[in-house]
């Protein structure tokens, strides 16, 4: 059901929400927190909600949509209110703010967060430099940001590492969980030689490749490679040097890795790209500050830049120190026939 309030005040938006619960169209116990979804794209607006719907089966929440309208309208607050069907788990509140109400989203979003429950802030799209200092992330535990949604989305990561405070997020960060997971697991098998470096591959823009990088550069403490790659998009591949072979995990489709390593016969790993849903689902999870990914921020300054490998590198170098031995021989020859001909002359007779 979606229940539209044109012209309407948070106030009216509160009693008609205990007007619905009253009739028995909506609860709002057990709701575990209140998600603020900050979106001014109307397309990336109903994107965010219905992953936020999807979300809420899993952490049953009130679920608050801030999108700007035109500032040079007259001051005014569009509401609307889905719930049941419309609203997966949870109870949807729309406000569409116009005119100097655009910029008094935390005044609008205060009357209607639920009492005593934790609040998540989420920019799907286009997010603030600083996410703890803007006025929705001021009333949140958690602030959630996407820097692949950004126009520069490594130059948007760069510039969140050095504003970051205790309760940031990234699904940047987040769509890494099924590489890290499968790295980690390839260091748990046989041999255990310690990795001496390793290099990611992947789109020069891609701000998970960046923060894969960032991340082995911190806990391997090992120098790690950042090579960027023209034509594909996110990931491509992972390599990790030891002295008994490299590990090596290829994803060239963005749907399936490969992953090879000495000793372990060749797995074939799901890995497709991670969809917003799946995302907030696990960001939801825990709401207590991500520390290992803080520390892959930290390790983005510990990343060197590597060149792509050509195909069949030692090729070139074997022929070049071919053509060399054969020119010295060419010479060395008619040398050697020259020191001794009678020698040349006696061993024809012979053979003949």
């Amino acid at each position: 059901m979606i229940i539209d309030l044109p012209s309407t005040t948070t106030s009216a938006v509160n009693h008609k929400l205990v007007e619905l619960r009253a009739r028995g169209g909506a609860v709002a116990l057990g709701r575990v927190l209140t998600l603020v979804i900050a979106a001014d794209d109307d397309e990336k607006l109903e994107e965010a909600i219905d992953a936020a719907n999807e979300a809420s089966r899993q952490h049953p929440s009130r679920v608050i949509v801030v999108a700007k309208g035109a500032r040079t309208a007259a001051p005014r607050i569009d509401g609307q209110i889905r719930i049941g069907g419309d609203a997966g788990a949870s109870e949807v509140i729309v406000l569409r703010l116009y005119g100097p109400l655009a910029s008094q989203g935390q005044s609008a979003v205060v009357p209607l967060l639920l009492p005593d429950a934790p609040i998540v802030t989420w920019w799907p799209g286009v997010g603030p430099k600083s996410p703890a200092t803007d006025p929705l992330g001021e009333l949140a535990q958690r602030r959630i940001t996407d820097s692949a949604a950004e126009k520069s989305p490594v130059k948007a990561l760069t510039g969140r590492s050095k504003t970051y405070v205790e309760g940031d997020s990234d699904l940047a960060w987040t769509r890494l969980t099924h590489w890290r997971a499968q790295l980690v697991s390839a260091l748990d098998l046989p041999p255990y030689d310690k990795v001496t470096s390793a290099t990611v591959t992947g789109e020069a823009d891609s701000p998970s490749t960046e923060l894969l990088a960032g991340w082995l550069a911190e806990y391997l403490k090992v120098p790690v490679k950042r090579v960027k790659s023209s034509g594909a998009q996110g990931i491509i591949s992972v390599s990790m040097e030891r002295r008994s072979g490299a590990i090596y995990l290829h994803r060239p489709d963005g749907r399936v890795g490969t992953l090879t390593q000495p000793g372990q016969p060749t797995r074939r790993i799901a890995l497709q790209r991670r969809d917003n849903k799946d995302c907030l689902i696990e960001e939801l999870r825990r709401l207590d500050p991500d520390e290992v990914y803080e520390a892959a921020l930290n390790g983005l300054s510990k990343i060197g830049t590597g060149v792509p490998p050509k195909a069949a590198p030692e090729s070139k170098p074997a022929a070049a120190a071919k053509a060399p031995a054969a020119k010295a021989e060419a010479k060395a020859a008619p040398a050697a026939k020259s020191k001794a001909p009678a020698k040349a002359k006696v061993t024809e007779k012979s053979s003949s």
